[in-house]
């Protein structure tokens, strides 16, 4: 392929927040090795707005909105796009299909799908279950028969995970947020991981949320409405320590630029993690040392990333009973108490 020619790129990941935020490096490479190149991410109605925050990105693909069309319009739409390229780095039978049928010249998916075989032209070796490499590591590999040069090294790759806050947050969030003290941290506390991730608890959660709070710093809870219907009694017991429960207030770009708008967030392994990583927020991920959970495949990549993980050869005893993780309960309060405190407050995003 030619790097003068603008051409364009379909780059599909249809599965959740946190995986489509480790594909922002395959859109970013993408633009770097053809400069002027269109880049379409593929993912799911609820991952528009990360699209929509990503500088790589050109234009997003709802698949759930692609796959009720009638078939012959499927295949129509994938057409319309004059892609020179799909990169299938999340398998989605319907969609290699459609891309095959619409004749995308190259077809790039994993050899370890059968499926990718029928219906891919270019396939890459490629194991995740037992890879020493980070899960962006990984995704970068799908380029290979687009003749990418040499692999970057991590820290390459996390600055191209990248997102900038579209959407202008709500007046009573914005001054919810200006009202710190000179010296005071605003950090977003996410308990809950909707079963993405192992959970640290919400008895370490709320010790955290003391720690801070008498440290002089302000908290906020974020989740889901449906977790902030588990966590009301929670959320009362622990409201003298809070400044203010966010659960189930924020839509999805609004969550992006509150987090864009605070200084940082802990959470375990999810979505809100990688979100907060890519703003270029301080972002402390709480990590089992199970793999594949572990943080050398899924740590959160930003200039202000980083994360705890409890010092054990593995985590085989909790490998089935995961509600009840010894290894990540194992990590105490008191310790992510002085990860966060030794966060610099970062300067308020308009």
């Amino acid at each position: 392929m030619s790097p003068e020619s603008r051409q364009t790129f379909l780059v599909s990941r249809t599965d959740a927040i946190g995986d489509v935020v480790l594909t922002l490096p395959v859109c970013g490479r993408l633009k770097q090795l053809f400069p002027g190149c269109r880049v379409v991410l593929i993912g799911r109605t609820y991952t528009a707005p990360v699209a929509a925050a990503c500088p790589w990105v050109d234009d997003f693909l709802n698949v759930d909105e692609l796959l009720k069309q009638p078939q012959a319009e499927q295949v129509a739409i994938l057409q319309a796009f004059g892609a020179a390229a799909i990169i299938h780095v999340f398998p989605n039978k319907a969609l290699a299909r459609l891309a095959q049928k619409a004749r995308i010249p190259v077809r790039i998916g994993t050899r370890n799908r059968w499926l990718h075989w029928l219906t891919c032209n270019r396939l890459v070796a490629l194991s995740r279950r037992h890879s020493p490499l980070h899960e962006a590591q990984l995704n970068l590999k799908l380029l290979q028969p687009l003749g990418t040069p040499p692999e970057l090294a991590l820290p390459e790759i996390a600055d191209l995970v990248r997102l900038n806050a579209v959407a202008p947050l709500a007046p009573q969030f914005a001054q919810l947020l200006r009202q710190r003290q000179p010296g005071q941290l605003n950090v977003i506390l996410h308990p809950r991981s909707r079963g993405s991730a192992r959970e640290w608890g919400l008895g370490h959660f709320g010790h955290l949320a003391r720690l801070l709070h008498q440290a002089g710093h302000r908290v906020f809870i974020s989740g889901t409405a449906a977790e902030g219907e588990e966590l009301a009694e929670w959320l009362s017991q622990h409201a003298p320590f809070l400044t203010a429960d966010l659960t189930g207030q924020l839509s999805l770009p609004q969550f992006i630029a509150f987090i864009a708008a605070a200084d940082g967030l802990v959470a375990g392994s999810t979505g809100p993690l990688h979100l907060a990583a890519a703003l270029g927020r301080h972002a402390l991920g709480l990590y089992p040392p199970i793999r594949p959970m572990h943080p050398g495949r899924w740590a959160p990549l930003g200039p202000h990333a980083e994360y705890v993980v409890f010092d054990k050869p593995n985590c085989e005893d909790c490998r089935a009973q995961p509600a009840a993780c010894t290894c990540i309960r194992a990590i105490g309060p008191m310790v992510v108490a002085a990860r966060v405190l030794a966060w610099e407050p970062l300067l308020l995003v308009d």
